[in-house]
């Protein structure tokens, strides 16, 4: 009985947590008017996340998040460009190829198609990037693509993992409001904790 307790209790606590990074997001996101806060907010939010799969699960969380918030406000919307770019110009090609009868463009939908699911699963590995390693942002890029390009399974579990928060969320959708962004970056993050994890056992191998 004693030992269910404690498991209720270490449960509640981490939907708790969960919820809390969640609101922060979404707060921090408003008082940077959203344009700006959106991607600071994200930056820190992935933060904390990481700090909790090292397993320094003790960590301030307002602290560390309003820490992060500030130190990496600039650095962060410098990557957020680049993603509203690139969301923009996948945006742009969807709305084009919808609209076109031209049948050169029937046949070049599949190559299309392909670079957009790539720009879209190397967004995902921008912001793990980011947090855990002290890169420059074309760096970023470049390892957050190759990442991608080499890990297909980890691809797959953060297809899984977001397509099943979109469904609960979308048949309860209250509970977005509370776990939406921060489950969605905890699956992201823990997909690719084990890849960075793999690197870095490389590296220590064959220095």
């Amino acid at each position: 009985m004693n030992n269910a307790a404690n498991r209720a209790y270490v449960a509640v606590e981490w939907i708790a947590k969960f919820a809390y990074i969640n609101l922060l997001w979404i707060g921090f996101s408003l008082i940077g008017l959203v344009v700006l806060g959106f991607f600071p907010a994200t930056i820190s939010m992935f933060t904390i996340i990481r700090k909790w799969l090292m397993g320094d699960t003790d960590i301030p969380i307002f602290r560390t998040f309003w820490t992060t918030y500030k130190s990496e406000f600039i650095r962060s919307n410098g990557l957020g460009l680049l993603v509203v770019a690139i969301a923009g110009l996948i945006v742009l090609d969807l709305v084009f190829m919808k609209n076109s009868g031209n049948s050169f463009i029937s046949v070049v939908q599949i190559p299309l198609y392909i670079i957009m699911f790539a720009a879209v699963m190397t967004m995902f590995y921008l912001f793990p990037v980011y947090v855990h390693y002290e890169l420059k942002l074309a760096q970023i890029i470049k390892n957050s693509f190759l990442m991608m390009l080499i890990n297909p399974l980890e691809n797959l579990t953060m297809i899984a993992g977001i397509v099943a928060v979109f469904f609960v969320v979308k048949v309860i959708p209250g509970l977005g409001f509370f776990f939406g962004g921060s489950l969605t970056a905890a699956i992201i993050m823990a997909a690719c904790y084990p890849v960075f994890e793999k690197m870095e056992k490389k590296r220590r191998t064959y220095p």
